[in-house]
């Protein structure tokens, strides 16, 4: 019995140490940390993978607080509920209301607190949308640029090599990193996980430059598409990626506090499709800037041209709704920040609204349309 033991010990050993190894190997975290980060809830995973810290403005632009009461009841996936249940059968972790630039409801689920840092998934993707925006004014990017302009080193004779900086703002790159995955485990070993959860984008990006299609020809929801723009934005400016925007976005739009941008390993590169993670209130500051012609109180922080671009959709992408730039329009005269598992930044420029939702749904349960239908119905709501 000791020998069939200690052969069983040797032998959890020996799969051990390879399964670290080949984790390794392929640019990974160990088996531990990733399987950790696979299992968390959303609101848990900004500290599971190292990050680079985002500081506030010295003086935060307070937002006035008033009060509203919201509408009694509420038509979500074709059933009338209470607001708190809808919050409930969301998973909502907070929940803002800015009208006319005055803070008239915020709510956060117990356990949840106004300055904690929640994650914003593919609302990241406007956020990298807005330091592009600023190089472009700036002269130093341009939209017909190609890559491997930047990167010349990814030229691989192919279709690649014609990517375009607008085909990537537009999803039209068609570079082979489908977002479509399966959930929980089974799911880990796919591409778009793998971008995830890695701990070296440039090899990751170096090791997928396979083609789905020729760039500019097609559209398709893409997040490589969003961490080759971060790519370019860390090379352009020569700065990491989150010190660039705490100083020309984060501080500018007077964040309260700080955020941080989840990088692939210490001192690397922000996961700009993701992984951008801030306060509730904060978020609010930013929509309320794209709403407020591209202005934090005196400082423009957006352009007259790049809120042009992307207020006007180009393509027509998920649920048919319309996106433009890294920002999606899924209702006229709409603008929206949207990420996984019900992160939301909505913008409504009739009513003079912005709405925040960031939420904890479990994989596979997001039901954008329905839950973008209700902050639509609120935003329109007379009061």
């Amino acid at each position: 019995m000791f020998k069939a033991l200690k052969r069983l010990v040797i032998t959890l050993l020996v799969l051990s140490l390879a399964l670290f190894g080949f984790t390794k190997i392929i640019r990974y975290p160990d088996p531990i940390s990733a399987i950790r980060l696979g299992l968390a809830p959303a609101s848990k995973t900004p500290t599971l993978m190292p990050w680079h810290e985002i500081a506030p403005a010295a003086k935060p632009i307070e937002i006035p607080k008033g009060d509203e009461v919201l509408p009694a009841e509420v038509q979500y996936l074709k059933q009338t509920m209470s607001w708190q249940e809808f919050l409930d059968e969301t998973y909502t972790n907070a929940f803002l209301v800015i009208r006319n630039g005055v803070l008239t409801h915020e709510w956060y689920r117990e356990g949840f607190t106004a300055e904690q840092r929640l994650p914003s998934y593919s609302v990241a993707k406007t956020m990298t949308s807005i330091m592009i925006g600023q190089l472009i004014e700036a002269s130093k990017i341009k939209e017909s640029d190609y890559f491997i302009d930047y990167f010349p080193e990814y030229k691989n004779g192919t279709a690649f090599d014609r990517v375009t900086v607008k085909s990537l703002l537009d999803m039209q790159s068609g570079v082979g990193v489908s977002d479509n995955y399966p959930t929980g485990p089974q799911g880990w070993g796919v591409a778009i996980a793998q971008m995830y959860a890695t701990t070296d984008l440039n090899w990751f990006i170096g090791n997928n430059r396979k083609m789905f299609f020729e760039p500019g020809l097609n559209a398709e929801y893409r997040s490589v598409d969003t961490q080759m723009l971060g790519m370019i934005i860390k090379k352009v400016t020569g700065m990491r990626v989150a010190d660039y925007f705490s100083e020309n976005v984060w501080q500018k739009v007077g964040a309260e506090f700080p955020a941080t941008w989840n990088v692939d390993r210490v001192d690397g590169t922000e996961k700009t499709f993701c992984c951008f993670n801030a306060a509730a209130r904060d978020y609010a500051r930013v929509g309320m800037a794209i709403l407020n012609g591209g202005f934090a109180g005196s400082t423009r922080i957006i352009s007259r041209d790049w809120l042009n671009r992307i207020n006007n959709s180009v393509v027509t992408l998920d649920h048919n709704w319309g996106y433009a730039a890294q920002v999606w329009h899924p209702f006229p005269g709409t603008s929206m920040a949207l990420g996984l598992y019900g992160q939301f930044i909505f913008i409504d420029p009739e009513s003079r609204t912005v709405i925040v939702k960031l939420s904890d749904n479990p994989p596979g349960s997001d039901n954008e349309e329905p839950t973008a239908e209700v902050l639509y119905a609120l935003a329109k709501a007379k009061r």
